[in-house]
């Protein structure tokens, strides 16, 4: 084991903070007793996280595509934690633009005189016959190891933790299909690694200075093919055996699309995981095992340990969404739909009421249209009700909603969301709460929806859905006042 040395005190850069990992890892970060600079295209969205008022943390915006406002953002910092990987764009886009960001990465990093960059890629064999998203991977360890700066690489597999994109798709695969029709690559082994884990290794390689440098392998303490691992999957949630039949016919792209209409998970995000899934993901050294000593989980534990915090999961693969901003806007015709209603409640209750929407609560009024709503959405491509909420009651600016996102919030005053549903334009939901000037026990809840169509379909579907608007949104008002009453 190589010995600690001191603690450097310069603040750690962190990209990604909006994130699964990232999410995770500041206020990790935090209890080490390291201070944190944050970079963000949305700073907002970083605003309501638990750790956000900590004086330890800075919150910075910028873009890393720029390399000399990434520069200037880094500069006084010690490590830096590189966590942003771009997974929605179709084909080789979303590596391209990756292999750019590391390389302006790297650049920024010498500039601004860091000690060390930390990434976090994929186990797989090198060479040929890697899936695109692990060759993606390691083209980025490429860019991010060109410049003078030393670059430490943990390579992991499957990471399991409520909340990942890797235990969701797992778990609703289970879940709800007793028998599943597979591909090949069911017979391939993995190594999966508990979020724990990952995330002691990231924290604890800033004290040690022999991981400058290094390429460590990291995972838990089995290997099983995805068959096994479904099976324990099943076990560890009190089900039966599932039945797999692997098939020699199903590609990336049909198990992809397989994946989005029976998980949360959508398609383009889908498609590059399950391609890799053809790929043996096995720790080949256990050079960490002296470096970082560290005791890893079972699959089963990893999995129980994961089904135990869903609920209350401090992060989720959903919260790393683009947040729409007004540009979406300019131009073209809005339609808008306003009501309002009274409600003889304090403004926090009925905040408090609004901010319960949808997940596992509903929408207050005609549920069952909302869950046609989502189906359909998911037979064309969209995310439908799957993904739920971060939290069952409170939200943050950038979580998803189901099938919207948080885009706005003011506490008692203003919720906005943005449709992510597919449609032809752009939909925003919006409620302001506009307390009684004379009755402070009273307030009025403004109710919006805007809609831009794009083209003549858009129209249509503009006045398709316009006669249910008086069933569901009226219906909410409704709800949203019922519930902010019941609590005076």
């Amino acid at each position: 084991m190589h010995p600690a040395t001191a603690r450097d005190e310069r603040p750690v850069f962190v990209t990604g903070a909006t994130g699964y990992i990232g999410g995770r890892l500041v206020p990790r970060l935090l209890a080490a007793g390291y201070r944190v600079r944050c970079l963000a295209r949305a700073p907002k969205k970083l605003a309501d996280r638990p750790w956000a008022t900590d004086p330890r943390v800075e919150i910075v915006a910028g873009d890393l595509a720029d390399a000399a406002t990434t520069a200037a953002a880094m500069r006084g910092c010690g490590a830096a934690f590189f966590l942003v990987h771009s997974m929605l764009a179709a084909g080789r886009v979303y590596a391209d633009q990756d292999r750019s960001i590391a390389r302006t990465f790297a650049t920024a990093a010498a500039t601004a005189q860091l000690s060390r960059i930390v990434y976090l890629g994929g186990l797989g064999e090198t060479g040929a016959g890697l899936s695109e998203h692990l060759m993606s991977r390691r083209e980025v360890e490429h860019e991010l190891a060109a410049g003078p700066v030393p670059v430490t690489v943990f390579r992991a597999a499957m990471i399991l933790g409520a909340g990942s994109a890797s235990f969701e798709i797992l778990r609703y695969l289970v879940e709800r299909l007793p028998m599943m029709v597979t591909p090949r690559w069911v017979r391939t082994r993995c190594q999966p690694i508990g979020v724990g884990s990952v995330l002691h290794y990231l924290v604890a390689c800033l004290q040690v200075p022999a991981t400058c440098g290094q390429t460590l392998d990291i995972g838990g303490s089995e290997v099983m093919t995805y068959a096994e691992i479904i099976q324990c999957t099943a076990a560890a949630l009190g089900l039966r055996r599932r039945w797999i039949v692997p098939v020699p016919v199903l590609t990336p792209r049909l198990s992809s699309l397989w994946i989005h209409l029976v998980t949360p998970i959508h398609a383009n995000i889908a498609r590059p995981l399950a391609e890799g899934l053809r790929n043996e993901v096995v720790c080949r050294d256990d050079r960490v095992r002296t470096l970082l000593p560290h005791e890893t989980q079972s699959i089963r534990q990893c999995i129980e340990a994961a089904t135990a915090g869903d609920a209350a999961a401090e992060t989720r693969w959903s919260d790393a969404g683009v947040v729409p901003g007004d540009p979406d806007w300019a131009g073209g015709k809005v339609f808008v739909d306003s009501r309002e209603i009274m409600i003889t409640a304090a403004p926090a209750a009925v905040f408090q009421a609004v901010c319960r929407l949808g997940g596992g609560h509903g929408w207050y009024a005609a549920d069952w249209l909302w869950r046609l709503r989502g189906m359909l959405d998911r037979l064309v491509g969209g995310p439908g009700l799957r993904r739920g909420r971060r939290d069952p009651v409170h939200l943050a600016h950038g979580d998803a909603l189901d099938f919207w996102r948080v885009t706005d919030l003011v506490p008692e005053r203003r919720l906005a969301l943005h449709a992510e549903m597919r449609m032809p334009g752009v939909a925003t939901l919006t409620f302001e709460v506009v307390p009684d000037p004379v009755d402070p026990s009273a307030c009025r809840l403004r109710q919006t929806a805007r809609f831009r169509p794009r083209g003549l379909a858009g129209l249509v579907y503009w006045y398709a859905v316009l006669p249910l608007h008086g069933i569901v949104f009226r219906g909410m008002l409704r709800g949203i006042r019922r519930s902010a009453e019941a609590v005076r």
